[in-house]
């Protein structure tokens, strides 16, 4: 039975509807994977699981461990829609709520490491390490399953996109391909940035050890971070320097 309070899902179906009028060759694919289905969450199963299976692991269990992962915590979901609608508001090539849902392999990856990270917290990590195996495979973005990702995230593109064990990435934050949150060194315990809310990460940055990123920061593109950002500042260079305060970043 299709949730009639739930307003997002009602514009993604309408959406695919009008998908349908405009392509009608993807007719039977719209259907399959979205119109088919009552919930976004049910949908958004369906299609990781699609694209994950294979011959070893089939798509009925990975559909199967991301259900499970669903029912154990409720704030996947919740954070699967926060996700979404950060691409619909700060894309700007996102006009249409499905394209994450359908198209973005950014939004697919943290998809994946939500229930992979859980899959971690419950001590199931040869199942977590495989589900990020498979999404660096996918999708081209690797992200360590211990690492603690908040909601309302945009990973724009997301091509090579790397974030380490021990990364901590706040509510609201964006960034782009070639992103890379990673350690120096081998040592171990805390090793990996901890970027704040409402942070901006421009693409092919690198943001290197233990360094805290201030809330609404902004990183310049191609720049290499190995030192505290303070809340409200840009930085650019190699290696970055502080240039100015942040501007307000708007909807996309």
């Amino acid at each position: 039975m299709i949730a009639v309070d739930d307003q997002l899902w009602q514009d993604i179906r309408e959406e695919a509807r009008n998908a349908v009028c405009d392509e009608p060759l993807l007719a039977s694919y719209l259907h399959r994977a979205l119109l088919s289905h009552p919930t976004l969450e049910s949908a958004l199963i369906y299609n990781l699981s699609e694209q994950l299976g294979n011959a070893v692991v089939s798509a009925l269990t990975i559909r199967q461990i991301f259900e499970q992962a669903l029912a154990e915590a409720p704030e996947i979901g919740r954070n699967a829609r926060r996700d979404l609608l950060a691409y619909y508001e700060r894309d700007p090539a996102c006009d249409r709520r499905l394209m994450p849902l359908l198209y973005f392999k950014g939004y697919h990856a943290l998809q994946v490491h939500r229930s992979a990270h859980h899959l971690w917290q419950r001590g199931r990590h040869a199942l977590a390490l495989y589900l990020q195996n498979q999404c660096s495979e996918r999708f081209g973005v690797d992200i360590h399953p211990a690492a603690e990702i908040g909601g309302g995230i945009m990973i724009d593109h997301a091509t090579g996109v790397v974030i380490g064990e021990t990364a901590r990435v706040g509510d609201d934050v964006s960034m782009l391909h070639g992103v890379t949150l990673g350690g120096t060194g081998c040592q171990g315990g805390q090793r990996h940035p901890q970027v704040g809310a409402g942070v901006l990460i421009a693409a092919g940055a690198k943001l290197l050890g233990c360094i805290e990123i201030g809330a609404n920061a902004r990183i310049g593109a191609g720049s290499l971070v190995l030192d505290a950002v303070p809340d409200g500042t840009t930085v650019v260079g190699v290696p970055a320097q502080v240039v100015g305060a942040a501007a307000m970043r708007g909807a996309g």
